[in-house]
């Protein structure tokens, strides 16, 4: 656990090294407490949004692996509610239902054998909120009011101190501003759409590629142009097109900018 250094306590420090006459031993303190700062300030919080099929929650979970950071998906928090909503058959045309039931319900995102776990209420729903049923419901689910303004705070508390990777579609327009890097990943919508087959493919999931290109195409318009936190790519975020890269590859590159914003912080 990293903690900040005051400095009044650093004044303090060099006062006491003083008195007795001990430069060297001013000198070291205060290149410890130099180091520390720049522990604290290495603790970035970096924000991925793009659009399905970009690779979000791949690649999300692999830099903050090799940064040691936390991870936050913030799409698995409203694609739990969504599930939650078809489960208990609520409308998804009825915001006053589905605000009621985000106000009721318990996520968690829980890392378990280098993967991240979803719980709900107790009950890990990782293996059913990622089906196409699931995705549309989250995509409408996502513009309610009443469900964004609960989700979004608790994404808030959970990357304040920094040392976290969020990814979704508005985390560095809407949830985090000021985040210290931001990423917007994109890949051309065949990329995306052969992703997302794959992915259904090894589910078991048969399905028609030309179908799941629409899909994606159609989830693409509703979250470009839906009227509450619609997907933008934020004016100081770095854009990275993985078209051609795997999520290996598209980590190290986020890795790397990550690096150079630590370097500067530092000075």
């Amino acid at each position: 656990m990293f903690h900040s250094v005051q400095p009044s306590s650093l004044a303090s420090k060099e006062a006491s090294y003083n008195t007795s006459g001990g430069r060297r031993a001013k000198a070291e303190v205060s290149i410890r407490l130099s180091t520390e700062l720049i522990q604290v300030k290495k603790r970035l919080i970096i924000a991925i949004d793009g659009p399905v099929g970009s690779g979000k929650s791949t690649v999300a979970r692999r830099v903050a692996e090799m940064l040691e950071y936390k991870v936050l998906d913030s799409g698995a928090m409203y694609r739990a509610v969504a599930w939650k909503a078809l489960c208990e058959r609520i409308p998804l045309d009825s915001p006053e239902q589905l605000a009621g039931l985000a106000s009721r319900v318990h996520i968690d995102l829980v890392p378990r054998d280098g993967k991240q776990r979803v719980i709900l209420n107790g009950e890990d729903i990782t293996e059913w909120i990622r089906t196409p049923d699931v995705s549309h419901a989250a995509s409408v689910v996502a513009v309610v009011p009443g469900v964004r303004h609960p989700l979004v705070a608790e994404q808030q508390r959970a990357g304040a101190e920094g040392g976290v990777v969020m990814e979704g579609r508005d985390i560095g327009s809407v949830v985090f501003p000021h985040a210290d890097l931001k990423i917007y990943l994109d890949a051309s919508p065949e990329a995306r759409a052969q992703r997302r087959w794959q992915e259904l493919h090894e589910k078991g999931e048969a399905s028609d590629p030309l179908i799941v290109l629409a899909g994606v195409l159609e989830r693409d318009r509703r979250d470009r142009e839906r009227e509450v936190s619609p997907l933008v790519r934020a004016a100081d975020a770095v854009l990275v097109d993985n078209t051609a890269m795997d999520a290996e590859e598209t980590a190290r590159v986020i890795v790397l900018l990550a690096r150079e914003k630590t370097k500067a912080a530092a000075g």
